[in-house]
């Protein structure tokens, strides 16, 4: 039997003070086996480093995802003392990277979400220089704190293609961190940046600002919006086999959103294995002192690329960035393999 009235109907409007969520899915499922037993310690360098570089008004999400005893309470314990954390979704098993990150976005609120790896090390200014290439590309549907110069080889770049053609102007410039491409390769245990993507990348620019065209998946910043173009089921995919492609790149670029990352390297990507320096860089990031918000009209100013113009960036992709891009390139003033 029910008495009384819900007093929530009477205050039903959901309100917040937030407009920047960052969403991370944990999956530590134990730590005897080589590739998991420095799991918890990345983890804790990412958590803290984030906790250390965020503005007030950002909030946090958790996904245990079928962590093991030792990782699970190490997440209550953060959610316990720390109110930015506001959210720890717990699943007994692995959901999954997409379907574990979409258990959170879409069930918030605000305008901007950052979705990332639990193997990232967050550095000083990079929700101010990601949160900056928005204010300068309202086009922006995906930002990125960690540039790659070989990202503009992905598939769904055609809103930003034609944007860069015609909108804005596209150039090479001087890559600002070589380190942090260095590092981003160690990371992944692969080479892959010749002598050209180390010294230069593809910059798109306007009269506000410049950014680095497109970027990777392991940490990255979207406009709630994305998220509405997403297939409506879940994956059945536990991670990669294009099932980022089909939850993130591919409705962004169907909305018309720009793909893109800060010039300078923000943020590292550890791995599964821990290394002395990444104390010694934990130890130099510093809490931010003097904070920037996006206004409530930059965040309302959202712009994208209509259907037709996206179409012709496809066209202008397959063209000039694969079948005649030596030729393309050499124009724009690289020489030998790019």
């Amino acid at each position: 039997m029910r008495i009384g009235t819900n007093p929530e109907k009477e205050n039903n409007q959901l309100t917040y003070e937030s407009y920047h969520r960052v969403v991370i899915p944990v999956y530590i499922p134990n730590l005897e086996e080589d590739y998991f037993k420095d799991g918890l310690k990345i983890f804790e360098l990412c958590i803290k480093s984030l906790l250390k570089t965020v503005h007030s008004k950002t909030r946090i999400s958790l996904i245990d995802n079928g962590c093991c005893n030792e990782a699970s309470d190490y997440l209550q314990q953060l959610f316990n003392t720390h109110p930015e954390i506001d959210q720890l979704l717990k699943s007994k098993i692995n959901l999954g990277k997409v379907n574990a990150i979409y258990s959170a976005v879409k069930s918030n609120l605000e305008p901007l979400i950052t979705i990332s790896d639990a193997d990232v090390m967050f550095l000083d200014n990079w929700q101010t220089e990601v949160e900056q290439v928005f204010r300068s590309f309202p086009e922006a549907g995906m930002v990125s704190p960690v540039p790659s110069s070989i990202a503009y080889r992905g598939k769904h770049l055609n809103s930003t293609i034609y944007y860069a053609l015609f909108k804005g102007k596209l150039d090479f410039k001087t890559v600002e961190d070589r380190n942090g491409l260095e590092k981003f390769q160690e990371s992944v245990g692969r080479t892959m940046y010749n002598e050209n993507h180390l010294s230069k990348y593809l910059v798109v620019s306007n009269r506000r600002g410049e950014a680095v065209i497109g970027c990777g998946h392991f940490v990255a910043t979207l406009r709630a919006q994305v998220f509405e173009k997403s297939p409506k089921g879940p994956s059945r995919l536990k991670i990669v086999g294009g099932s980022e492609n089909k939850y993130i790149d591919i409705p962004n670029d169907q909305s018309g959103f720009l793909r893109l990352a800060t010039k300078n390297n923000l943020a590292y990507h550890l791995g599964n294995s821990y290394e002395e320096w990444m104390n010694d860089t934990m130890r130099q990031i510093t809490r931010n002192e003097k904070e920037s918000y996006l206004s409530t009209e930059e965040l309302n100013n959202v712009q994208s690329i209509n259907g037709i113009k996206i179409r012709i960036g496809a066209i202008l992709h397959k063209i000039l960035f694969r079948k005649f891009k030596r030729q393309y390139f050499q124009i724009k003033g690289i020489k030998g393999d790019y």
